[in-house]
């Protein structure tokens, strides 16, 4: 019986500390390509695991996300959490054109220029934590506040809608069966708030990302965007300003103060920081299981299985980042290990747009709070920390420290 004949159910569910998922692990063992059936969704799927087969679908066209639209595709969460015009479901020409405008918010320029934004995000809020004193906690101080407030300064969000676009952002992330209806009031939420904030913005245009993509030149032979899309471009960019940044603040916290070798070294050198991230984001499964699928458009070949014409086809960034073929001795973490591409914000033409601004932030975050701390500790011991349960993220819900 070949391997593919089984159909194995993976409810992807692990959450122990930043342990990698043994799930997850025992299917890659057993080859590249997996059958299985996910929590939420009408069909089974194909999971590819290793780094050159996810490399393959996130660039092949033959798969498209953009067909999974109207569709109850295999996913983990009760209510779809990508819009059906997002950026996120769109395939080429179509998505290269979105990118196109929304890459203009992340040039390496502009995020150069918005590095004093954001480290004057962090020093404030770590003034706060320190004038708090401890033992204080770190998911509430800095993890959660940094980039939720970082993008909602570069949207130019007011400041009294923050917290409502955070709260409905949360919302929107809930994995159990009875959210279906509360993320999706969220969802519609989210898109009702920035449909009335970009006409303004397009007739008065100001400073920030939402401006600056609303503004955007236009290449020959394009439509500008219409309102609508540039709402769902907001959508996203608040969608992940409040994703990876905001677990991995907390996750790499929670490594270094858990090899306090290796903190002190940092707090006494934060220059080696940059290099030593890289493999802090390879190394850390920052979310659970799989995230938006791709449906074959055609009989296709990966790492030698045949997956059919209207299969739908999941990727995992996080096995890919454990591919020994690419990374050797994967599961160990190696801040000395020489930086090479690494999945996490994913990979082809769904790469991260905002991965330079995450990165900005990350080590603003990490850098600022080992130079403020140079004493920094947990305050509890390390199994007596809670963990994320109810969403798709990985990262301590509280990270009691003290100095």
């Amino acid at each position: 019986m070949s391997s593919h004949d089984t159909v194995l159910d993976c409810p992807f569910d692990f959450a122990d500390a930043l342990e990698y998922d043994p799930a997850l692990a025992s299917l890659a063992q057993q080859g590249p390509v997996s059958r299985i059936r996910l929590p939420y969704g009408e069909a089974e799927a194909w999971l590819v695991t290793s780094f050159a087969g996810v490399r393959q679908v996130t660039c092949d066209p033959r798969f498209s996300r953009a067909a999974i639209v109207g569709r109850d595709y295999p996913r983990m969460t009760p209510e779809p959490i990508v819009s059906p015009e997002s950026i996120n479901v769109t395939d080429p020409p179509h998505v290269t054109r979105l990118r196109h405008a929304a890459a203009q918010a992340f040039t390496r320029d502009r995020v150069a220029r918005m590095r004093p934004a954001v480290d004057r995000v962090v020093a404030g809020l770590l003034s706060a934590m320190d004038e708090a004193g401890p033992p204080a906690d770190l998911v509430t101080h800095l993890s959660v506040p940094l980039p939720h407030l970082t993008i909602c300064e570069l949207l130019a969000v007011p400041e009294a809608d923050r917290d409502r676009l955070r709260e409905l952002t949360m919302r929107l992330l809930a994995t159990s069966p009875d959210a279906r209806r509360d993320a999706a009031e969220a969802k519609a939420g989210l898109r009702a708030y920035f449909a009335e904030l970009v006409p303004a913005r397009r007739g008065s245009p100001g400073e920030d990302l939402l401006s600056a993509m609303a503004t955007a030149p236009v290449p020959e032979g394009e439509e500008p965007l219409t309102d609508d899309e540039l709402a769902v471009l907001a959508v996203t960019l608040i969608l992940s300003g409040n994703d990876t940044a905001t677990c991995q603040i907390s996750n790499i916290a929670y490594l270094l103060l858990t090899r306090p070798a290796e903190c002190a070294e940092f707090a006494r050198d934060p220059g080696r920081f940059p290099g030593a991230l890289e493999e802090l984001l390879r190394f850390i499964p920052f979310r659970k299981g799989v995230g938006i699928p791709r449906l074959a458009l055609e009989d296709t070949e990966v790492e030698g299985t045949t997956i059919r014409a209207g299969d739908y086809v999941h990727v995992s960034y996080l096995a890919a980042n454990r591919d020994p073929a690419v990374f050797p001795d994967p599961h160990t973490l190696d801040l000395e290990r020489p930086v090479r591409p690494h999945m996490t914000f994913g990979w082809g033409g769904h790469h991260c747009l905002a991965a330079p601004l995450a990165r900005a932030e990350l080590e603003s975050a990490v850098t600022g709070l080992l130079t403020r701390f140079p004493k920094l500790r947990l305050s509890v011991e390390p199994e007596d920390i809670e963990w994320d349960a109810g969403t798709i993220r990985r990262f301590p819900l509280r990270l009691p420290v003290t100095w």
